[in-house]
């Protein structure tokens, strides 16, 4: 299953993703102390996509960090952000730090790396990032297939898009070929706390620093990485006939392979990846409680 990349001109708008702006003299501290990738590289010429997990270890909250002047402008889904915000103030403590929901101030637009290219002629590694007329511009941090995006104020979008000469086209574009790379971006609220955060590939999306030092849920992260216990992976699951639920199990020879966490409007399942292994597997038609379905594999696996 391929979807088309991005043409040159082309931009989407993501009225679903939502802002968090961390300010105060403790705002890098508090973020380092609690976040899973390391704050040193946030730059004006760099963001990075970190995630915050449970004390265990769990998948919790995702989203990418942009330096915005003096202060830290975390990119997310936007049901996510009241949530994200209560559980910032939950490890807030002492921290000098505070915390804005911006969501009604700024959008996301997507565009491609061959615009990024002609608007800076800047290299196109990941997480690269430029200002164009004061709004931060970064290629996406976990895959340069997903492009680049501006983070522009809601009121200078339209002029922004104008001056660069983009047509907008569907989101669906995007979320398509997110979906093809193996990267969820909605309904992440389906994952929380069911998985481990490196379950859902966030070592292998840049997600994750392991050189950095103590975070939440660091200790069990690190032993699964290191001793390499991985067993499960979060992968994108085409539907061949049927209908599919959340929690239905994928069988394989009779034998549990994966179950549905979220169902629609793209669908992952948390999927073994050995005992079996994956690759035995990957490329037949499986049955799914009263459906079949079909594991697919990004091509960075």
């Amino acid at each position: 299953m391929k979807f088309a990349n991005m043409e040159k001109n082309e931009v989407i708008t993501l009225e679903d993703r939502g802002f968090i702006q961390v300010t105060g003299i403790d705002a890098k501290d508090f973020l380092q102390n609690i976040v899973t990738n390391d704050l040193e590289k946030v730059t004006n010429e760099s963001t990075i996509f970190s995630s915050i997990l449970t004390p265990q270890g769990k998948y919790m909250f995702e989203f990418f960090i942009i330096k915005l002047n003096d202060s830290y402008l975390l990119e997310c889904e936007k049901k996510s952000v009241k949530d994200i915000i209560k559980l910032f103030n939950f490890y807030k403590l002492r921290s000098k730090v505070n915390f804005a929901d911006l969501s009604q101030k700024y959008l996301a637009a997507v565009i491609s790396l061959e615009k990024f290219k002609e608007i800076n002629n800047a290299n196109t590694s990941l997480g690269k990032t430029i200002n164009y007329q004061n709004h931060p511009v970064y290629i996406d941090s976990r895959n340069t297939k997903l492009g680049a995006k501006i983070i522009s104020k809601i009121e200078d979008i339209n002029t922004t898009i104008k001056n660069l000469n983009l047509n907008l086209v569907n989101k669906k574009k995007y979320y398509s070929k997110s979906f093809e790379l193996g990267i969820p971006q909605t309904n992440l609220n389906k994952l929380k706390d069911k998985i481990f955060g490196i379950e859902n590939n966030l070592d292998e999306l840049n997600g994750i620093d392991f050189k950095k030092g103590c975070y939440v849920g660091q200790e069990n992260t690190s032993r699964i990485k290191l001793r390499k216990k991985l067993r499960r992976r979060i992968l994108p699951i085409q539907k061949i006939s049927g209908d599919i639920s959340e929690n239905d199990i994928i069988k394989y020879k009779e034998n549990e392979v994966g179950k549905i966490i979220i169902c629609e409007p793209y669908s992952f399942a948390l999927v073994k990846v050995i005992d079996p292994d994956l690759k035995e597997f990957c490329n037949t038609v499986l049955s799914c409680k009263n459906s079949k379905v079909k594991i697919l594999i990004p091509d960075w696996i």
